[in-house]
């Protein structure tokens, strides 16, 4: 009997020992196993979770426990680095991404309190249902974690939850159900920005109008449509915080929106709505509101600003259809921080009372219908300063009607950075204390009635970069003073009255000058031979242009290289040549392009901010030599209807976002010269069909999503060819040895694809590249009346990409990067002498570097970097005389790296990673046989290698009788825990030890 109760005071002694050490030394067990559990389903390319080691768990990275009962409340595994700029979908969160699945070990964690998974990239994976059992998670942030699917309406069961973060990306999660909302009474926190709320059938706010404790609520750019009217009555007396931003509720804004007592923050910016705004005004505790862009509000401004808005800070309505008179009580809103009334139809003028504003930053009045003057005086009451606006650093009231002389007080606005008045109707000089604003950046006075000379004192803003004078009556001369703005990067001054001589005293110190308008005067420039302006002297107009354009039947329409903006305009009559680029047009291509202008011979839109898809109409354009829409951002796929373009000798379509595959009908199009489909997400084989383009000299598909393999017609039925770039698809196959038949061939870039197999030993037959090419020819393309297409092609040189045009047929280029080519290089390969780029890294290529590899005397660029070869770099390479870039490393070299000629100029990186070769240039000494004598690997490998196997087995017989000596208790521990757990906590003891012995 006495046996037995010392048995049992034994074994609870036993237990409570165990507890103890749980207690005081670890976490839980069985949580500890359910993380590891949970890691293991867990993709973790950069081992962020390497500390997750051992029986110490809470003090693993991201893991917090409860001081007392040593349980897991806490798991924080956001990624500290995601790339948000880029992060459009869910595989562009940077690095420190953690992906794969979420184990249901997590269940085990029955403290759990707290769970941030957010910016991860968990590959469009569902949210996990089993998260609505964690019963005590009180914050759950799931925020662009590239989760994808439906949201579980099981985490309305978390009634202790606080805090909800769902922020999606794309793919975007989707809402069906949203009673379940209504069930997170403790909630405090919920953001579903980008979650599609489209299908959600009944309304959001009656399960919102629940949540009491509710204090911030972001429901941006859910595709929400409609909003409830009519609420019996407002729950939502906590909430400071709404933001329904991009969204289309088309709908007016509900009255019940100014029975939000508490409201402090409230964005409906870009959101659809329409009609009046309710008295939000009403609500005292607002500092932020924002109801601009893609609105149409309409608001009556002095009832707005002359409510009960004493706290506001920033008020944003911009484009909406708010109209009146800015009232004197404006000056009450003494906390306004930024006004932004762009694009409205305010009336009269600044108020004088705006001087008492005394935290004024930024007043933006631009494009409304103001015509008063700007008050000489502004009233000062309750500032420090008896300067009023003195923290004002943004002024902007352009396009309005506002008359009047510019008053002096502007120019005792001291922290003044932007001061943009163009487009109005001010009269009179511009006053010298102008000089005075030290800070400021950019000075717009474009378009208005402004008279005399500039004031000498403009040269003391010294920030200035953007001086905009144009359209004006100013008269007299440039003043040299105007020469000290160093860092000025666009000056204006097109048509004033302005006389006498520009010259380089007036651009000495003008090193940013990027943009010089000077047209429309009595100016003349007059340079001396010597001199060399820091600029490109240009002409730049803006606007939009009428639409329908008045041109003569028949005519040429050249207006590239300007600002023009708005649709693309058509002209009113039938015209030969249309060239819009490089402009900023922006919206679709008319439908009915094609059918409106059938002479069209020469067409160019690129570089500008077209979208939509490309008009099939465009095939009615039967005489086209030159169409280009590159640099865009047109969609869809490429028309078939271009095979009617019989005449076309230039088609570039290049850097948009088309998709679909290659159309076959361009192979009806036999007299085309030059094909530039590359940057675009194009799909699937090169068709057949283009072996009918036997005048085909550049074909450039790079970029794409093309597949299947190289096709050997390429280099038996385009004879023509000089430029073949198929870089970055994914091709895949072997590379043809036809393609030598191309005599013309300059440029072959198949760089960044799937092939394999080995380099044809038939390239050393390209009979272009077998001799310098030393003729400069320009490649033009299409002329029509002095107009042509100027071929150009972007080269990777270093890793970085080259563009060439006027000296393109002087490149000679073979790029085979980034492929699993394998084999030798080719000895054929050295007879191509003319040769300039030759990149062959990032392969799985063997051998050695032919001797005869100076027979290539015009090679700049020679990459061989991340392959297999092997054996001594021939001396014979010292003797390229134009060798500028080189890199050999990573690969299997050895002996000393030749001394003499271009060699010397290498840094040590061209040699890396080869760990048999020496030199002075590595800074390794070589002995009689070219072996680094400081290299101890081959002398101590076996010591080492003997000295690491009694290490281990040194701490494994300690190890083995450390849990000898402990078996007596284990052994009692056996007889109540189950025997797997304690088997594990031996493991676990004996791999603590083994990383105290590492």
């Amino acid at each position: 009997m006495k046996s037995s109760k010392f048995f049992a005071f034994f074994y609870c002694l036993i237990q409570a020992y165990f507890l103890c050490y749980e207690l005081v030394f670890g976490c839980l067990v069985a949580e500890r196993r359910a993380l590891l559990q949970f890691r293991k389903s867990l993709n973790d390319p950069e081992d962020r979770l390497s500390s997750w080691r051992g029986s110490e768990c809470c003090s693993w990275r991201g893991i917090r426990c409860d001081n007392h009962t040593r349980s897991v409340t806490f798991i924080k595994l956001r990624n500290p680095y995601p790339n948000i700029i880029s992060s459009v979908d869910f595989t562009s969160h940077g690095f420190w991404n953690l992906s794969g699945e979420i184990d249901s070990s997590l269940l085990q964690l029955k403290s759990l309190e707290q769970l941030d998974l957010s910016y991860n990239t968990f590959g469009g994976i569902p949210i996990p249902h089993f998260f609505g059992s964690l019963k005590k998670l009180r914050y759950l942030n799931l925020s662009r974690a590239g989760f994808s699917g439906t949201v579980p309406a099981q985490l309305g069961n978390l009634s202790r939850l606080q805090y909800l973060d769902l922020s999606s990306s794309f793919p975007p999660l989707v809402v069906h159900d949203f009673h379940w909302v209504s069930s997170l009474s403790s909630l405090k926190f919920l953001s579903m920005d980008f979650i599609d709320l489209s299908m959600v059938e009944t309304g959001l706010f009656q399960p919102l109008n629940r949540l009491s404790s509710l204090r911030e609520l972001h429901m941006s750019s859910c595709q929400v449509v409609g909003i409830v009217q009519n609420l019996p009555f407002i729950n939502l007396t906590s909430l400071q915080v709404m933001d329904l931003s991009f969204n289309i509720f088309k709908s007016v804004i509900p009255n019940w929106f100014a029975n939000l007592s508490s409201l402090v923050h409230l964005d409906l910016s870009k959101a659809s709505f329409y009609g009046p705004i309710p008295e939000l005004f009403r609500i005292s505790s607002i500092k932020f509101i924002d109801l601009s862009m893609n609105n149409n509000l309409t608001a009556d401004i002095s009832k707005l600003l002359g409510g009960n808005w004493r706290q506001i800070e920033n008020i944003q309505l911009t484009s909406n259809g708010v109209q009146g008179f800015l009232p004197d009580s404006i000056g009450n809103l003494t906390s306004l921080v930024e006004l932004n009334l762009f694009d409205n139809s305010i009336k009269g003028g600044i108020p004088s009372s705006m001087g008492k504003i005394c935290n004024l930053e930024s007043l933006i009045l631009e494009g409304n219908k103001m015509t008063l003057a700007l008050p000489k005086s502004l009233e000062v009451q309750g500032c420090l300063s008896d300067k009023p606006l003195q923290n004002l650093y943004y002024f902007s009231m352009s396009f309005n009607r506002i008359g009047g002389t510019l008053p002096e007080w502007l120019g005792e606005l001291q922290n003044l950075s932007v001061l943009d008045l163009s487009y109005n109707m001010i009269t009179g000089l511009i006053p010298p204390s102008l000089g005075n604003l030290s800070y400021l950046t950019q000075l717009g006075l474009d378009e208005n009635q402004l008279n005399g000379t500039l004031p000498l004192t403009l040269g003391n803003l010294s920030h200035l970069t953007q001086l905009g004078l144009n359209g004006n009556q100013l008269n007299g001369t440039l003043p040299l003073t105007l020469g000290y703005l160093s860092k000025l990067e666009l000056f204006g001054v097109s048509s004033n009255q302005l006389i006498g001589t520009v010259n380089e005293e007036h651009f000495l110190k003008l090193s940013n000058l990027k943009v010089l308008l000077l047209s429309s005067n009595s100016l003349t420039v007059k340079f001396s031979s010597s001199w060399v302006p820091p600029f490109q002297i240009r002409h730049l107009f803006k606007g939009r242009i009428p639409d329908p354009m008045k041109i003569a039947h028949s005519g040429d329409v050249d207006m590239r290289n300007n600002l023009f903006s708005g649709s693309i305009p058509m002209p009113s009559t039938q015209v030969r040549l249309l060239d819009f680029s490089c402009n900023q047009f922006s919206g679709t291509i008319p439908s009915n392009f094609g059918q409106l202008q059938t002479n069209i011979i020469h067409l160019s839109l690129a570089y500008n901010n077209l979208s939509g898809i490309i008009p099939s109409s465009i095939g009615y354009l039967q005489g086209l030599r030159i169409i280009n829409l590159s640099n865009n951002f047109l969609r869809g796929s490429i028309p078939s209807s271009f095979q009617n373009c019989s005449y076309l000798k230039t088609l570039v379509l290049e850097h948009n976002n088309l998709s679909g595959q290659i159309p076959h009908s361009l192979g009806k199009l036999e007299q085309l010269q030059t094909l530039h489909l590359s940057n675009n997400d194009l799909s699937g084989p090169i068709p057949q069909s283009l072996q009918n383009c036997t005048n085909l000299e550049t074909l450039d598909l790079g970029n794409n999503n093309l597949n299947d393999s190289i096709p050997a017609w390429l280099g038996e039925r385009l004879p023509a060819l000089r430029i073949l770039r198929l870089r970055s698809n994914k091709f895949t196959g072997q590379i043809p040895f036809q393609l030598s038949n191309l005599k013309s061939l300059q440029v072959l870039d198949l760089a960044n694809n799937h092939l394999f197999g080995t380099i044809p030993r038939s390239f050393g037959a390209f009979k272009a590249l077998n001799s310098p090419l030393k003729v400069n020819t320009y490649l033009r393309y299409g002329h029509y009346k002095g107009t042509y297409y100027e071929e150009n092609i972007s080269i990777y040189v270093n890793n970085r990409q080259q563009i060439y045009t006027k000296t393109l047929s002087l490149m000679a280029s073979i790029d085979l990067s980034g492929n699993k080519l394998s084999g030798e290089f080719p000895e054929t390969l050295t007879n191509l002498s003319g040769v300039i780029v030759l990149d062959l890294s990032n392969n799985n290529l063997t051998g050695k570097i032919p001797q005869n590899i100076d027979n290539m005397k015009e090679l700049e660029y020679f990459d061989l970097s991340n392959n297999h070869f092997f054996g001594e770099i021939p001396i014979t390479m010292s003797s390229l005389m134009f060798l500028s870039n080189l890199n050999l490393s990573y690969n299997n070299f050895s002996g000393v790296i030749p001394n003499g000629g271009q060699l010397t100029t290498f840094s040590s990186s061209a040699f890396s990673g080869n760990k048999f070769l020496c030199g002075q240039l590595l800074d390794v000494l070589c002995t009689e046989n070219n072996v680094n004598v400081n290299d101890k690997s081959n002398n101590n490998g076996d010591d080492n290698n003997e000295k690491e196997f009694v290490d281990e087995w040194f701490y494994l017989s300690f190890g083995l009788g450390y849990a000898a000596g402990l078996l007596g208790i284990v052994t009692v521990a056996f007889m109540k825990k189950p025997w797997p757990n304690a088997y594990y906590d031996f493991i676990d003891w004996l791999v603590c030890l083994g990383n105290q012995k590492g």
